[in-house]
């Protein structure tokens, strides 16, 4: 976007002890706000949406149409596992598949929830579709790949909608803000991964236990602090970068409600700190992706059976849900995340406990 004068509010100077002329990245949806007070006038798009939206969609059909040649196991790393759900259609050793509704609208739903609230795509579906009868290796990937193109093109979404600013010169506090989150989240994956599983051991029940605990507590205290906004400390991030990617490595899980909340803790604004999450996580699940791909030639194999009908839901979703930020007031979206949260937190326990109990002999 092309550099203008901001005002930032009084409340709000006390953000940065630099010039308030500093871009931190969230001015523009602060100014959106003040120019357009009421969510009905924020409802109207104007050119600039249209043509973002247009290019989000097309974006993802372009790559749903990538997705179901893919789902056709076209290489001899592409293969048909034998899940309960293949095997009752009868795919088994096939390379048949086919777009699956249910999962089209599990998507759509979940992928809406994770874009507008920052949190939950990948902790509430991967669960749900084990549950369902699919084999690992056909959600996991499929979840990252998702998760990878959805926080790209989202943040690309949230700037054209007026939610964040990116800009490298001079750099904005929401671009800093990325790069400490990406760069504690590098360090962090690597650490959990060597250390939990490598040295301790931990059994993955504890883990998540000890993930669904730290949800609860962040939803807590965001709840409590909702009407205050806290003084802006980015150094803050660093931790929660990692604590987040900690999580991500040991748990698969709990990235979104850390790094959501935890910026909401640190006094950057819900609609901006959806922005930074979403490219964070974007940015983390893209570069995990390359990786295990890279790890194809050495006898890894791949199912890309779901990834049409996760590109399918998500197509819609994914360009409406930055559109609800930027149309629902920014006080709204400080009490929705930490209830989110919470519920998150809730759903990941009633999953959790019965294996808990089971560890415990009871």
């Amino acid at each position: 976007m092309d550099a203008q004068p901001v005002v930032v509010p009084t409340e709000h100077r006390t953000a940065t002890s630099e010039s308030t002329a500093r871009t931190l990245g969230w001015e523009v949806a602060e100014r959106l706000e003040l120019e357009r007070p009421s969510w009905l006038q924020r409802l109207r798009p104007g050119r600039r949406e249209v043509v973002a939206a247009a290019v989000g969609v097309g974006a993802f059909l372009a790559l749903f149409l990538v997705s179901c040649w893919l789902a056709g196991n076209p290489f001899s790393a592409t293969q048909r596992a034998p899940s309960a759900i293949v095997e009752a259609h009868g795919w088994t050793g096939t390379n048949h598949w086919a777009v699956l509704w249910w999962v089209v609208l599990i998507a759509a739903v979940l992928e809406f929830l994770d874009a507008a609230a920052g949190m939950g795509y990948g902790t509430a579906i991967t669960p749900l579709l084990l549950l369902l009868g699919f084999d690992p290796i056909q959600i996991v990937p499929a979840v990252m790949i998702q998760q990878g193109i959805a926080g790209l093109l989202g943040a690309y979404l949230h700037r054209e909608f007026g939610n964040v600013e990116w800009r490298l010169r001079p750099m904005s506090e929401s671009v800093r803000l990325w790069l400490i989150i990406a760069g504690a989240g590098v360090l962090a994956v690597v650490f959990s991964v060597t250390t939990v599983y490598g040295l301790l051991k931990v059994a993955k029940v504890w883990i998540n236990l000890y993930v669904a605990v730290l949800v609860v507590g962040m939803g807590v205290v965001s709840m409590v602090n909702w009407r205050r906004r806290s003084a802006y400390r980015p150094r803050r991030m660093a931790f929660y970068g990692a604590l987040a990617a900690f999580n991500k490595g040991v748990g698969g899980g709990g990235y979104g409600p850390v790094v959501t909340v935890g910026g909401l803790m640190s006094g950057v604004p819900a609609k901006s700190m959806m922005a930074v999450t979403a490219i964070s996580e974007g940015t983390v699940c893209a570069v995990s992706v390359a990786v295990w791909l890279a790890m194809l030639s050495q006898g890894v194999v791949i199912d890309f059976i779901l990834l049409p009908s996760m590109l399918l839901g998500s197509m819609i979703a994914a360009v409406a849900a930055p559109y609800a930020t930027r149309v629902f007031p920014e006080r709204a979206w400080r009490l929705v995340v930490p209830i989110y949260c919470l519920l998150l937190a809730a759903y990941s326990f009633w999953k959790v406990i019965p294996g808990v109990l089971g560890e415990l002999g009871l």
